[in-house]
């Protein structure tokens, strides 16, 4: 029996089971492919951008260098937002320092959100796949057992056959879960390296805009 013949043999729930299961595995490695594209060349971007952002004279020249190397935009809003000059509200308290940590931090956590997004989604995957899989599993057999209970003949051979057809819907979730749960945990400590550096540089950048001269940050990255 393939896949199609016991995909059509099912009821309406082991149907929309393996169509749930069909459906969470295209979305996880929709993004496993995208980040698995996006964050090399994020990574890349970032350490260009903040090479080139020390190595320009001014802030101006900065802003018109970046735009050639940050091609996701993850150094340059943090640039931009201290370039604002809020004035007449309650922006525009505090002292400058005051100001360009909430600046920086706004700025910090949107590109951020660029960066996580698909995770909630892998995580969600990789969490409930089995599980979805293991539903597939118990109802499929149970419907197997009442049809077998009706024919009035219960052998081996009837029992086995579509007892590990519906374990095949077990082996399905994992086989969803499984490149979810490894994308999640690679992406993240990727995401982490990144997010490290733009944080360093947000830092550097306050005190250079607060003070004319950078404090070099120091991050400490721990392996996994």
């Amino acid at each position: 029996m393939n896949i199609w013949q016991l995909f059509s043999a099912g009821d309406w729930i082991t149907q929309g089971v393996a169509v749930l299961l069909l459906a969470m595995s295209i979305a996880s490695w929709v993004v496993i492919l995208w980040k698995g594209w996006l964050l090399p060349r994020a990574s890349a971007d970032v350490e260009r951008s903040t090479a080139a952002f020390w190595q320009a004279a001014s802030i101006a020249d900065a802003r018109q260098k970046l735009a050639a190397f940050d091609r996701e935009a993850l150094v340059l809003p943090l640039i931009e937002a201290t370039q604002a000059q809020p004035t007449g509200s309650l922006a525009a308290a505090g002292d400058k320092s005051q100001q360009l940590t909430r600046v920086l931090r706004d700025a910090l956590h949107r590109v951020l959100d660029k960066l996580q997004f698909g995770q909630v989604l892998l995580a969600t995957v990789g969490s409930t796949a089995p599980f979805v899989g293991l539903l597939g599993t118990v109802w499929g057999i149970y419907h197997a057992l009442t049809g077998i209970a009706a024919a009035g003949q219960i052998t081996i051979d009837k029992v086995s056959g579509p007892v590990g057809e519906a374990l095949i819907m077990t082996a399905a979730g994992l086989f969803v879960a499984i490149p979810a749960v490894l994308g999640y945990n690679i992406f993240g400590r990727r995401i982490g390296r990144i997010e490290a550096d733009l944080e360093g540089f947000a830092r550097d950048l306050r005190e250079l805009l607060t003070h004319g001269s950078p404090a070099p940050s120091k991050v400490l990255e721990t392996e996994a």
